[in-house]
């Protein structure tokens, strides 16, 4: 699926240092590389950013899933840590589960290379 830039990045978008790897119908792939902007105190990447990664994602999916026309808001999301990111890049899988009228409930993996680095799950408000 291609689709204007204007749609799909923000400037937080730009300022995290995304990149949108993949979108389809329900599904799309963002790319995060570790920056140093991006580390905690630990020197790993924050679980902001990767939460964010996440987040993004996810709205991506909901917006190609309903139509970049409309518009959809994060209602809440929940995301498990699995593993430091120390170096390198994660990419995070979202897929819209359930696309109803109102409501989208959507799912997440941040993935670095096989290993995953967190699982999140989360319902969006079509508005």
């Amino acid at each position: 699926m291609q689709v204007d830039d204007e749609l799909t990045q923000s400037a937080y978008f730009r300022n995290l240092g995304c990149e949108v790897r993949r979108l389809d119908a329900g599904v799309a792939e963002v790319a995060l590389p570790l920056a140093a902007h991006l580390r905690n105190r630990g020197q790993v990447m924050h679980g902001g950013a990767i939460f964010s990664l996440v987040d993004i994602a996810m709205g991506l999916a909901c917006s190609t899933a309903h139509g970049f026309d409309n518009r959809s808001v994060t209602l809440e999301c929940k995301i498990n840590y699995l593993r430091a990111v120390s170096e390198g890049e994660v990419i995070c899988k979202a897929q819209v589960l359930h696309a109803g009228r109102r409501t989208m409930v959507v799912e997440a993996e941040v993935l670095q290379g096989e290993k995953l680095m967190a699982k999140a799950q989360g319902t969006f408000v079509v508005l």
